[in-house]
């Protein structure tokens, strides 16, 4: 069927035609002035304080057409530390301390490295899962793309030669994605809640490794949608559990009475990659039964 004969096609220029034919308009004092510019390419436009909830469709909507475009259907999110050091790099940690307080601190970094090779592990299981009969994937390892634990997950997917996704966020000091993080899918964010939205919108299970305020922050918050609720369970790994039982007393927040026994059920403690995946596939096993 010819152009002419497919009536659902549009007839007006499309929006980058437009755009192109804008570039050639005659200059004068008009087409130069910032009224006359094109409102979806007039930037200081798009960044008035007015266009707010316009940029938060658009943050919301770009990464979700990629995404499906790139023929996603489900994520293995993995949080983690920015700061622990892959174990080749540990022990300039502990080279770089000055004092007595830097020493203890970068030996308990250091003792963690070998998380950075657990996550590694994991997003190489988890990148083995094949593509269904359409050509979608689920189990798409997705981090924040920063370093360390973030690094590990994008690097374990490069590793078996699969797709990984970062999602990075604008922050005032130098960011840039990991290297690992395969460059059609590494998006960047203003919103850190249309990030964390992100996050979960395709998760099909969420690993957590030890870290600070950004990881508990999306942690509690995932948490805290299932025990409302707000969104229906998914398996939650949180490795360490050394670690999680020193930072957070879980069993005092059952004793005073502001969550309940049955909350503590919602999450798994492991220690390996293995122990985790195992977790993840006995959940969807049952789920399938």
């Amino acid at each position: 069927m010819t152009e002419e004969k497919q009536p659902h096609r549009s007839r007006f220029h499309k929006a980058k035609d437009d755009a192109q034919f804008a570039k050639q308009a005659v200059s004068t004092p008009q087409t130069q002035d910032p009224a006359y510019r094109l409102a979806f390419q007039d930037t200081e436009f798009l960044l008035r304080e007015d266009l707010r909830p316009v940029r938060f469709q658009l943050e919301l909507l770009k990464p979700e057409l990629l995404l499906n475009e790139a023929k996603i259907e489900s994520t293995l999110v993995i949080y983690g530390s920015a700061r622990i050091p892959a174990p080749d790099a540990a022990q300039a940690v502990l080279d770089a301390a000055r004092t007595p307080e830097e020493t203890r601190i970068a030996e308990r970094l250091a003792a963690k490295s070998k998380y950075y090779d657990e996550a590694r592990n994991l997003a190489r299981i988890a990148s083995q899962v094949p593509c269904d009969e359409n050509g979608c994937r689920d189990f798409v390892v997705c981090s924040g793309g920063g370093p360390s634990i973030m690094e590990a997950a994008n690097r374990g997917a490069d590793d078996e030669g699969r797709d990984s996704i970062g999602l990075n966020i604008v922050l005032p000091h130098e960011q840039a994605p990991n290297r690992f993080v395969t460059p059609k899918l590494s998006f960047q964010f203003h919103y850190f809640a249309l990030r964390k939205m992100h996050f979960l919108l395709r998760a099909r299970a969420v690993c957590v490794f030890p870290g600070g305020f950004g990881t508990f922050d999306e942690t509690f918050e995932l948490l805290t949608l299932i025990q409302t609720g707000k969104i229906k369970p998914i398996p939650i790994v949180l490795f360490s559990k050394e670690f999680w039982t020193r930072v957070v007393n879980f069993d005092a927040l059952v004793e005073e009475g502001v969550i309940s026994a049955r909350d503590l059920s919602l999450f798994h403690f492991v220690e390996t990659a293995d122990e985790a995946w195992a977790i993840i596939q006995d959940f969807y096993a049952k789920v399938a039964e």
